[in-house]
C-alpha cells in the first residue's frame, strides 16, 4: 500500500493519540529521576518504547497500514534531508579533530586574550570554539580543562569560571551554522539556516552584550596578570582555515552540505599536506565521524514516524485544537510553541530532540496564526538552548562538571555562574513581549 502525506485521510482530533507522548516523558523523565542519572535509558530506547505504543493504538486499523505510515514519516523528506546534513556534520567535525583544528583555535584564542580578562576570554573562546565547530558538548570538553587550570592557578571562582565556558559554548551552539539545533530548527520550518542565524541575533545581540559586560567587571578578573606567552604558530592558522571558511561561506549563503563536504575535503588535504594521517586513515576518521551521529540520526527517523502516526490518530489535531483554547493572537501563539519546545527539553534534556518533538506542532501552529516560518525557528532554537542551559542534568552541565570534579565542582556551582541562559530568557520575553 502506497501513501504519502497528500493522500492521507487524517483522523478527527483525540486525547487517545497523543499517550505516546505521555508514554515518552514517564518513561524517560520517570525512569532518569528515580535513579538520578539521565544517563541510564538511552534516547533511542524511549522512542522505541513510545513508537511501539502509537502502533498499537487505534485498534481498528491494521497493524501493517501503521507500520507503512510510520514508515513513511521516517522517510519524510525534510527528515532525511536533516540526517544528511548531521552525517555531513559529523564526517567534518572529525576531519577537523583530527588535523588538530579544535587545539589551534584554542591555541589562537588563548594567545589574544589578556590574562586579567580571562574570564570574559573563556566566554568569547567558548563562543568562538562552538559557533566554529557547531557542538556545544565538544567546546566544553576542549575548554574545561583550561578553565580548571585558569582557575587553580589565578584564583579565581571556578564558578564563575566554568559558568562563562559553558555560557559560551551554549552561545555558540545557539549561532552556529553546523549545530544540531540549528539544523533541526531550520529543517522542522523549512528556512535556510543563514536566515535564522540572522533573526537569532535579534534575540540575543543584547543579553550577549550584557553578558560580556558582566563578564569585564573587576569581581571577575584575576589578581595575577602574569600567564606565560602562548607560542602561536602558522600552522594554526592554516589547521582553523576550514572553521573560518565555513563561516564566512556559510554566512554568505553557500548551501550548508556543500560547505560540510567541501570543509571535509579541505581537511582531508591538510591533514596529509602535514603528514598528520595516510588517505586510509583519513577515510576512517570521516568514517567514525559519520557514524558518531548514528544516535541523532536514529532519533530523528524514528521521531518522524512517531509524529506522523500521532498526527494521522488525531494527536497534532487534538493539541492545536486544546492550545487554542488559551492562543488567540501572534503573541500567544509563539508563547504556546515556546512553552512545548520548552517542557519537552525540560523532560528529555537534549534540546535537538525537542526540537525535532515539538517542529510538526509548532509548524502547524505558526501557519495558523501567521508567525513567520523563520521566527518559529528561531523561537524553537533559542528557547531550547535555554532551557538546555538552565537545567543542572543537561549534557552540557554534566560533561563540564565530570571534567571539574578534581577541585569539586557540583553541577548547581556552575549554574550559579552561568549567566547567559538567564539573560537570553530575558532577550526572548522581551522580544515575543513586542510581537503585535
Amino acid at each position: 500500500m502506497e501513501h504519502n502525506n497528500e493522500n492521507i485521510q487524517w483522523r478527527e482530533s483525540s486525547f487517545k493519540a497523543i499517550i505516546p507522548f505521555i508514554v515518552f516523558v514517564i518513561f524517560y523523565f520517570g525512569f532518569s529521576l528515580w535513579t538520578k542519572d539521565f544517563s541510564k535509558v538511552p534516547m533511542t530506547v524511549a522512542f522505541i518504547i513510545s513508537s511501539a505504543t502509537a502502533l498499537v493504538l487505534n485498534h481498528k486499523e491494521k497493524l501493517h497500514k501503521k507500520i507503512e505510515l510510520f514508515a513513511l514519516g521516517m522517510g519524510n523528506k525534510d527528515i532525511m534531508i536533516m540526517c544528511l546534513v548531521f552525517i555531513l556534520a559529523g564526517a567534518f567535525t572529525a576531519s577537523a579533530k583530527a588535523v588538530g583544528g579544535v587545539e589551534a583555535a584554542v591555541t589562537i584564542a588563548q594567545h589574544f586574550v589578556p590574562a586579567q580578562f580571562m574570564v570574559l576570554g573563556l566566554f568569547i573562546i567558548s563562543a568562538l570554539i562552538s559557533l566554529a565547530i557547531g557542538t556545544s558538548c565538544g567546546t566544553i570538553a576542549a575548554i574545561v580543562p583550561i578553565a580548571v587550570t585558569i582557575s587553580q592557578s589565578f584564583g579565581i571562582n571556578p564558578s564563575y569560571v566554568l559558568g562563562a565556558t559553558v555560557g559560551g559554548a551554549m552561545f555558540g551552539d545557539n549561532m552556529s551554522l553546523i549545530s544540531d539545533t540549528k539544523i533541526a530548527a531550520s529543517r522542522t520550518q523549512n528556512v535556510k539556516m543563514r536566515d535564522e542565524v540572522f533573526y537569532n541575533l535579534k534575540i540575543i545581540t543584547i543579553p550577549a552584550f550584557l553578558c560580556i559586560i558582566l563578564y569585564s567587571l573587576p569581581i571577575f578578573a584575576s589578581s595575577n596578570n602574569v600567564l606565560s606567552a602562548t607560542f602561536i604558530s602558522y600552522d594554526n592558522y592554516i589547521k582553523v582555515s576550514p572553521y573560518i571558511l565555513l563561516l564566512i561561506l556559510g554566512i554568505s549563503g553557500v548551501n550548508v552540505m556543500f560547505l560540510l563536504l567541501f570543509g571535509t575535503i579541505l581537511n582531508t588535504i591538510i591533514g596529509l599536506s602535514y603528514g598528520m594521517f595516510n588517505i586510509f586513515d583519513a577515510f576512517g576518521y570521516i568514517g567514525d565521524g559519520t557514524t558518531s551521529m548514528a544516535t541523532t540520526l536514529i532519533v530523528a527517523m524514528l521521531a518522524g514516524g512517531l509524529l506522523l502516526l500521532v498526527r494521522y490518530n488525531g494527536g497534532i489535531t487534538y493539541i492545536i485544537k486544546e492550545t487554542g483554547r488559551w492562543i488567540k493572537n501572534k503573541r500567544t501563539c509563539e508563547v504556546g510553541i515556546c512553552f512545548l519546545v520548552g517542557i519537552i527539553n525540560l523532560f528529555t534534556a537534549n534540546n535537538t530532540v525537542a526540537i525535532i518533538t515539538s517542529g510538526t506542532i509548532a509548524k502547524e501552529l505558526s501557519q495558523k496564526y501567521s508567525v513567520s516560518a523563520v521566527r518559529t525557528a528561531s523561537l524553537l532554537d533559542t528557547t531550547s538552548c535555554i532551557v538546555q542551559g538552565m537545567i543542572p542534568y543537561g549534557a552540557q552541565i554534566l560533561i563540564a562538571s565530570s571534567l571539574a570534579a578534581s577541585i569539586g565542582v557540583s553541577s548547581f556551582t556552575i549554574l550559579k555562574g552561568m549567566f547567559y541562559p538567564a539573560l537570553m530568557l530575558f532577550g526572548l520575553i522581551f522580544s515575543i513581549a513586542r510581537t503585535k
